[in-house]
């Protein structure tokens, strides 16, 4: 192979090249052949992760336009559109969004669109399918199909692999059984069930190295630390409301205000008056930030249309005042958010 850059060894090269940011990788690979090869290769992530030159990006979904997700960069305040996501399922909605492994993974969900096994329209399906977006080649792979199909369930990454637990499966029957993916062997494993099941949406949060799977409407909480022991039931007394973990520290917005939950205690620490009209969005944390993207503006007295929006907030906590601001919008997506995540890369 031909000098990657004249004059440097190419092991030297690469570490040279690891220093790029992720949204140029495109143009570099135009250059040469021998370049296009290197930056579609997993010596050059790893180079990344060994000079420190990891990004953390916020993985996107929303409504409109269908199966389509977008990057996030915060260093750089730009969005970069990934290839449509390749299922069969139309408008597939109520899914799980999780990144572990370097790759961006989707898994189960359903659709209000039309079955295509039964030609069913009522939206009562749910799939147990499983893809994951690698953004070294930067294409989606088909993965092994979860054990059980499942919608509007709990999804959380515990040491490197992949819990999902709880949702409701085909004819909206909820269910308690949970599962475990290991992302280098491609194989699904039982776990234990969750102690109860209950007729309502569930989802996952982890704080402290432990899954938590929270019911909507319901104060208690099952907590997985130990897959060989099994779930406990707890009541943290959390409020409800979109969550996200924001330096190891749980934040819930209620009420128009930004609250730290720690334990039983609370305290407020940003308004969120702005947010009263906006449903559907997306609430994550990423370093000391806490995003909220996307969603709807709702109906009211004097304007009874619903306005799709791309539109990102951030409040970032560090300093002594807690303070938002506006970041670059959605340049593909718009609407309910159905999926978010954070990817390293």
């Amino acid at each position: 192979m031909s000098e990657l850059i004249e004059g440097l060894p190419d092991a030297v090269a690469v570490r040279c090249l690891a220093w790029v940011p992720f949204y140029l990788y495109p143009k570099l690979e135009l250059v040469s052949r021998s370049w296009r090869a290197t930056i579609r290769s997993r010596e050059l992530f790893r180079a990344r992760q060994e000079v420190g030159a990891t990004e953390d990006l916020l993985c996107v979904c929303a409504f409109d336009p269908e199966n389509l997700w977008q990057l996030y960069d915060p260093q750089r305040d730009l969005w970069i559109t990934l290839p449509v996501l390749p299922s069969k399922l139309r408008h597939l909605s109520h899914f799980g969004a999780v990144s572990t492994a370097g790759k961006l993974f989707v898994l189960g969900g359903g659709s209000d669109a039309v079955d295509p096994q039964t030609g069913d329209q009522d939206g009562s399906f749910a799939t147990n399918e499983v893809w994951s977006y690698d953004p070294i080649i930067r294409q989606w792979a088909p993965r092994a199909s979860m054990l059980v199909p499942r919608a509007m369930f709990a999804c959380c990454v515990l040491d490197g692999k992949i819990v999902v637990a709880g949702g409701f499966t085909s004819c909206r029957k909820s269910i308690s059984q949970a599962e475990m993916y290991d992302p280098d062997k491609d194989v699904w494993i039982p776990i234990p069930d969750l102690h109860r099941t209950h007729n309502s949406a569930c989802s996952g949060i982890v704080i402290g190295g432990k899954m938590h799977v929270l019911h909507k409407g319901l104060s208690t909480v099952q907590v997985l630390d130990n897959v060989g022991l099994g779930w406990t039931v707890e009541d943290y007394g959390w409020l409800q409301g979109p969550m996200a973990v924001v330096q190891g520290a749980l934040h819930v917005m209620s009420h128009y205000l930004i609250f730290k939950q720690e334990g039983r205690l609370r305290k407020v620490v940003a308004s969120a008056s702005e947010f009263r009209r906006r449903i559907g969005f997306a609430m994550i944390g990423l370093g000391d930030e806490i995003y909220v993207i996307g969603g709807v503006i709702g109906p009211d007295q004097w304007n009874w249309e619903i306005q799709p929006m791309g539109v990102v907030d951030v409040l970032t906590m560090g300093g002594e005042r807690p303070t938002w601001r506006q970041v670059a919008s959605m340049t593909r997506c718009r609407g309910t958010v159905l999926g978010c995540t954070q990817l390293r890369i």
